[in-house]
């Protein structure tokens, strides 16, 4: 069972990839109708970059949250599926 402190790390950790991965996802809708923008290109290499660090963070501490980080876990590439998902609740229907 998680502590208080651990439980806030994760929740400002899975803020924190929302966050970037809105970015991502908004600037490939921009990117989309401009695609010869350089500023916008290094923006999405810069923002995708992060978003594959913070999964990776989240994957090695928490356990993955998409089965693509499942590695990152000891190589157990299940693991993931024992895991309460993001969304559940700590003690719930599990």
């Amino acid at each position: 069972m998680m502590n208080h402190m651990q439980s806030d790390a994760r929740a400002r950790l899975l803020q924190r990839i929302n966050e970037v991965s809105f970015a991502v996802n908004d600037i490939l809708l921009y990117l989309d109708t401009h695609p010869c923008c350089e500023e916008a290109l290094a923006f999405y290499k810069e923002q995708a970059c992060q978003r594959k660090k913070l999964m990776t963070e989240y994957a090695r501490n928490y356990g993955p949250l998409t089965v693509d980080d499942a590695l990152e876990t000891d190589g157990n590439t299940w693991k993931w599926m024992e895991q309460p998902f993001p969304w559940e609740k700590e003690g719930g229907c599990r």
